[in-house]
């Protein structure tokens, strides 16, 4: 049984090692060990200002931390390696981004011996694609191995529900209301004219017959995918083009992904390597949502069998009514317009309130998207039915 004395000891280390602050917390505890080990890798993080001057260390004396990470690649990676062993997995992803947030340690990623060190999560990937264009070619190859570490984790938690829930919104859509005797799906038939049975023969009278879906030799339906690849849809970037892959996988779609900024980049022949895909991705630069579309536009060949999925925060660089002009002759020519402020784990981001409006107006609401929900929206959009728009508080 712990005691009393016991308890209010573990309470003062924990508070300890929230304040730090060694002799000036006000705690009068002193850490040893395991402990201060892990209060030094904290106050090298958070015991000094954001975005020191490079070749800069923290300064000295006046109750300042004097701990920092500095500008040297195999000190950050001994810091990461020290975190890993003192943190879990999730407090340790958090830790790196605040590093690279408020110590400027963008640089860093571009050494090898950091990138091996670090705890791969997709924010990580953001920032290495951010990158890509300076990073050198010593370092690209263990930027690809973290790239397609964290890939290959997204697609094996995300694949197999996708599939599988789309493939059941395909065969729902595509079911054949006047079969031939063979393609009859007598199950679905049976089930749906049960209120027709006839007690004293025993036996349902079909007032509809029901048949199988269309032959998955060709695609049924199209899927365009369109990005946002400004600085802030980095997450979205990621998961958008793992999904684009996990669809163009299924041959019952044929899926463009279509990425953007003031320039507009088709990256559908990249579909079978997410990893290749996003390295073919530049993220940062304006935005110019109207040249984007236009140009998904023009590869629409059966409206009616068509889903759109515009992915961006909505800050529009390009001409306004025009981008406007064109959603709205695209739904009215049967295309399915779907508007997603992020397609990530973080809720909605910053967005301009008045373009969603405005689509909202048009019959395409915009609204953020975990991955998690991404297959059920889709699912809706190609079966033509509402989308499970979440409520705006699950957005927040």
């Amino acid at each position: 049984m712990t005691s009393t004395t016991d308890r209010d000891a573990e309470r003062l280390r924990r508070w300890r090692l929230a304040l730090g602050g060694a002799g000036a917390d006000g705690t009068g505890c002193e850490l040893r060990g395991r402990d201060a080990a892990m209060d030094g890798a904290l106050e090298s993080l958070y015991g000094q200002q954001p975005h020191p001057r490079p070749g800069r260390g923290p300064r000295d004396g006046g109750g300042t931390r004097a701990a920092g990470l500095g500008a040297s690649a195999p000190q950050v990676a001994r810091w990461l390696g020290d975190i890993r062993s003192y943190f879990p997995s999730s407090v340790v992803q958090v830790m790196q981004r605040d590093a690279i947030d408020r110590l400027g340690l963008s640089a860093l990623l571009l050494e090898p011996e950091m990138l091996e060190a670090v705890e791969a999560d997709i924010h990580l990937v953001g920032t290495l694609l951010s990158l890509n264009k300076v990073m050198p070619q010593t370092t690209r190859e263990t930027a690809r191995a973290v790239v397609r570490k964290v890939v290959g984790e997204l697609e094996q938690r995300l694949a197999t529900r996708t599939r599988a829930t789309l493939t059941g919104a395909l065969d729902r859509a595509a079911r054949i209301r006047r079969p031939r005797h063979r393609a009859i799906d007598w199950d679905r038939t049976i089930r749906a004219n049960l209120k027709n049975y006839l007690p004293e023969h025993r036996t349902v009278v079909p007032e509809r017959l029901i048949g199988y879906g269309r032959s998955a030799q060709s695609a049924q339906k199209d899927v365009v995918l369109c990005i946002d690849q400004s600085g802030s849809m980095a997450a979205s970037v990621v998961y958008a083009s793992v999904f684009g892959a996990v669809l163009a996988s299924m041959r019952a779609l044929d899926t463009r992904l279509v990425v953007f900024d003031t320039a507009v980049t088709d990256l559908t022949d990249h579909l079978d390597d997410p990893v290749e895909l996003l390295f073919g991705t530049q993220l940062g630069g304006g935005t110019d949502i109207n040249r984007a579309l236009a140009y998904c536009q023009s590869r629409i060949r059966r409206p009616g069998d068509t889903v759109v999925v515009l992915i961006s925060d909505l800050y529009e660089g390009g001409i306004r009514d025009e981008m406007l002009k064109r959603v709205a002759a695209m739904t009215a020519s049967g295309v399915r317009f779907v508007t997603l402020l992020a397609l990530s784990d973080e809720g909605a981001p910053a967005y301009d309130r008045e373009h969603a409006a405005a689509l909202a107006a048009l019959g395409a609401p915009a609204f953020a998207c975990t991955p998690d929900r991404f297959p059920e929206v889709m699912a809706a959009a190609l079966e033509k039915r509402p989308l499970p728009i979440p409520d705006m508080a699950e957005q927040r």
